[in-house]
């Protein structure tokens, strides 16, 4: 057994104390013999710290496309020869939206839009569509809606938004080579005003987007000092028509190690699957990873890329004998 297997299951396992950002690298870059070892731990692990329960969550656009950033792996900038075009949900397409989302099983709605950040407009919609969807549906709601400011924080606290998603994409050293319209310290930023106005903080990024095993430990250790509620996992998912466009798709067992590496950093996090699974595990490698450490799904489609089944996955769950996690009655 590799010492820092040995060591994660005393320090991890046994202390719920993750891993700092040279462990995480020695996960990362186990031999392909051991990545079975890791994941297994990394299931024991979610299972002491937190539990057999699955999150589900479904996710719709409230404006899709025309983006002024240039994040270089989202068809939703208008600064790209991309095909998603601008575009803005109505009030009862969100509720119903939301509605399709609860029969699914999901508690989670998380409404999205690609800006830089929330105008008066947004804002007025988000106000008008969560008091709408709150009436209508029991589900707890979310939000992703860029960088913020102290005011629009209090707002969506005041809404009724329980958790807000900022994903920080990668990791500080290399988010210039991905995005060049907006720093990592204002996206830490929001993230910080977030936590403060007591919403949960769901932060993640997506792997592959060029940066080395040591940056995808570093994103790791960044993540884990951030201590989010939740931890969305993309694998990126190639877009026509952006700079990255013509990446290579991660390869399936360096997923599953980051799936493991990720755990074991931190044991105690929502880790949620998230978009390009299909493309990079398939079915079986996504069954490999909620047996690996991951204990909450998007159901559904993503905002530009499709998604399994709904179906699929709660089968898969249920064959799994993973109960999903029920509506809290205290929201």
């Amino acid at each position: 057994m590799p010492e820092i297997l040995d060591q994660a299951r005393t320090q991890v396992l046994g202390n719920g104390v993750g891993l700092d950002e040279a462990g995480v690298l020695a996960v990362l870059t186990l031999p392909d013999e051991h990545v079975p070892a890791a994941l297994q731990l990394a299931h024991e692990v979610r299972m002491r710290w937190c539990g057999p329960e699955v999150e589900v969550e479904g996710i719709v656009s409230l404006k899709t496309g025309g983006c002024p950033e240039d994040c270089h792996f989202c068809s939703q900038s208008g600064l790209f020869t991309s095909p998603v075009r601008s575009v803005w949900l109505d009030i009862p397409s969100l509720v119903e939206a939301a509605k399709q989302t609860a029969a699914t099983g999901a508690t989670e709605f998380c409404i999205v839009a690609a800006v830089r950040g929330p105008d008066d407009r947004l804002m007025k919609q988000m106000r008008e569509g969560v008091a709408a969807i709150r009436a209508a549906v029991d589900i707890q709601v979310a939000a992703s809606l860029g960088m913020l400011s102290q005011e629009q924080v209090d707002d969506l606290v005041e809404m009724g938004v329980h958790r807000y998603n900022h994903n920080l994409e990668t990791c500080r050293s290399y988010f210039p080579n991905v995005v060049t319209t907006h720093s990592w310290e204002e996206r830490w930023e929001t993230l910080r005003m977030v936590r403060e106005s007591g919403m949960e903080v769901c932060c993640g990024g997506i792997l592959g987007l060029g940066e080395t095993v040591q940056q995808r430990a570093e994103f790791a250790a960044q993540l884990a000092q951030l201590d989010p509620h939740e931890v969305p996992l993309n694998f990126l998912n190639p877009r026509p028509g952006t700079p990255l466009g013509d990446r290579p798709v991660v390869e399936g067992k360096d997923a599953l190690r980051a799936i493991a590496a990720f755990r074991l950093a931190m044991p105690r996090t929502i880790l949620r699957y998230a978009g390009g699974r299909e493309i990079t595990l398939g079915d079986l490698g996504t069954r490999d990873g909620l047996l690996g450490g991951i204990n909450a799904v998007i159901v559904g489609n993503y905002l530009t890329t499709l998604g399994r089944p709904a179906t699929d996955d709660l089968k898969l769950l249920d064959d799994l004998k993973m109960p999903v996690k029920a509506l809290s009655a205290t929201l």
